[in-house]
């Protein structure tokens, strides 16, 4: 057994896999899981086959960025057969899953007229029975409630479909996540271990504490020479920790790109929605190794997979505490469970709901109200955050959308005033069919669809958040605009964007009333 130390390498990349696909919210997520694949996957899956030419020119097509195209070169369309064929063959059960979910919403619409359900129980799909409550809303709307605990403990969660892929970030661009299979390929190890495997771990633990070869190549169950060959690839007998991550006095907040935040005093460390760059040779941008080596909290504000991010997660689930997710409504699939999906993904959570407070050293964490951006969803898995941090107060916003200013001035209520808010500014979203269509069982006109959109606040909506909070300095982020993150993004600005148009209005407002404001890009660091 060598006795070498070893490290690893800073720019180590992590995927986490369902069926090959990365794994997010709703690939992850029993029900949600189960309409994914069934509703939107397969279906790609089969039209790429059909037509891999339409998918190679789509793909290559920029105005078709974020479409849901294979982005998979057709010499290997033979492999996307066979994981199509296993798909069908091995995942048979969250098929009738999805199937049976249609067929009872089609029960529930022909014969729910506001009277007792009881007797429809009878006549429930057999893949439905001991996981749903047929239950009618106030309005005497009839829906299915599922048990979502008691599905995760079924045979519909299954780690079985888990996988990881490890690569070497050299800064190019992966394909789009939410339309790509991820095949086998050089460069790439892929090992069939589920997302909770305490070896991911140890692996990302590398980069503070080395241990030898053999040690790791066990803790990740490596038993064949050509994947151990390539482990070691992602190897270095060189430590990389930069200087400064620790805090000795006052505040600190870093960005770190897209919606990811790390604040910090001398005593703790709290990251919010961990979406990071791993390409550390780029020099524009915080990466991995400019973590704190324990982060005490990890703040979620809703379940997009642009802020549940796992192949950021799963780098940084060895140096989290605890990490802290919005309550969700409980049941309904188009609002599945955080802490549920992270749970069973190996993470320690605690769940809040408005206004909950978790006091720590030299500080504050309370959750707040988050409005609007889920196409008019009834999703109530979302929260923002309001942070005591070394003597001034930050609102954490996100997508949260000044809809109706009166919430903010609620928050301002309860909790006090704000010296420093992060507001996101995608103010023209994509439509509700494009991240939720997999959810429904009847079709979404596309006249109704492109009303209802993943957008966060325009000028005005900002400007209201700002003034009513009574925040001195306002920045903008969550913009979806660094390069390194457009396979989860998939966005497209120009300088006559909308949007852009919306941000530098808002930046003009809040110069005309005082307050210092800055459209955040790529990385910032704010001291007191």
């Amino acid at each position: 057994m060598s006795n070498e130390l070893l490290h690893l390498k800073p720019n180590v990349r992590i995927q986490g896999l369902v069926n090959q696909f990365t794994a997010w919210l709703h690939t992850l997520s029993p029900v949600a899981g189960a309409m994914n694949l069934a509703n939107l996957q397969i279906p790609m899956l089969d039209s790429y086959l059909q037509q891999p030419d339409v998918h190679v020119a789509a793909v290559a097509n920029p105005r078709m960025k974020g479409g849901f195209f294979v982005n998979v070169d057709p010499s290997r369309l033979e492999e996307v057969r066979d994981l199509r064929d296993r798909i069908l063959r091995e995942e048979r059960p969250l098929i009738e899953l999805a199937e049976a979910t249609k067929q009872a919403e089609n029960l529930l619409r022909a014969q729910a007229t506001g009277y007792d359900l009881t007797p429809l129980y009878d006549q429930l799909p057999r893949a439905l029975r001991g996981y749903v409550e047929l239950v009618y809303d106030v309005n005497n709307s009839p829906g299915l409630r599922f048990l979502e605990p008691v599905l995760y403990r079924s045979g519909y969660h299954r780690e079985h479909r888990q996988s990881i892929d490890l690569s070497l970030d050299d800064g190019s661009e992966p394909p789009f996540i939410l339309s790509t299979p991820r095949l086998p390929a050089s460069g790439h190890l892929q090992l069939p271990l589920p997302l909770s495997h305490r070896g991911i771990d140890e692996l990302f633990a590398l980069r503070d504490k080395p241990r030898t070869f053999d040690e790791i190549r066990e803790a990740l169950e490596i038993d064949d020479e050509a994947s151990a060959r390539e482990l070691r690839t992602l190897l270095t007998d060189e430590p990389y920790t930069p200087a400064d991550r620790d805090v000795a006095g006052g505040g600190r907040v870093r960005y770190f790109g897209h919606a990811c935040l790390v604040l910090q005093n001398a005593t703790t460390s709290i990251v919010v929605d961990p979406l990071i760059s791993s390409h550390h040779t780029a020099g524009d941008r915080f990466t991995y190794a400019d973590l704190p080596e324990h982060l005490d909290y990890c703040l979620i504000t809703h379940g997009h997979q642009d802020h549940v991010v796992l192949e950021s997660l799963l780098q940084m689930r060895s140096r989290i505490g605890v990490v802290i997710v919005p309550r969700n409504g409980s049941g309904h699939r188009q609002d599945p469970s955080l802490r549920l999906c992270l749970e069973s993904a190996g993470f320690a959570v605690k769940e809040v709901d408005d206004y909950d407070e978790i006091p720590f050293d030299g500080g504050t964490i309370v959750a707040t109200p988050f409005l609007g951006e889920h196409c008019d969803l009834d999703i109530r898995g979302k929260s923002t955050y309001w942070i005591r941090l070394a003597g001034k107060t930050l609102f954490i916003g996100a997508d949260s959308s000044g809809l109706d200013s009166s919430y903010y001035a609620g928050v301002r209520e309860h909790v006090g005033p704000v010296d420093i808010a992060f507001i996101g500014m995608e103010c023209d979203g994509a439509p509700l069919t494009w991240l939720y269509s997999h959810l429904f069982t009847q079709p979404v006109p596309r006249k109704m669809a492109i009303t209802r959109k993943l957008s966060g606040s325009d000028a005005a909506q900002a400007l209201g958040i700002v003034r009513e909070l009574g925040a001195s300095e306002a920045y903008v982020y969550a913009m979806g605009q660094e390069e390194w993150l457009q396979h989860i993004m998939a966005t497209s600005y120009t300088p006559e964007s909308y949007q852009l148009k919306q941000v530098a209005e808002f930046l003009d407002g809040c110069r005309a009333r005082g307050t210092t404001a800055e459209h955040l890009l790529r990385h910032k660091e704010l001291r007191w």
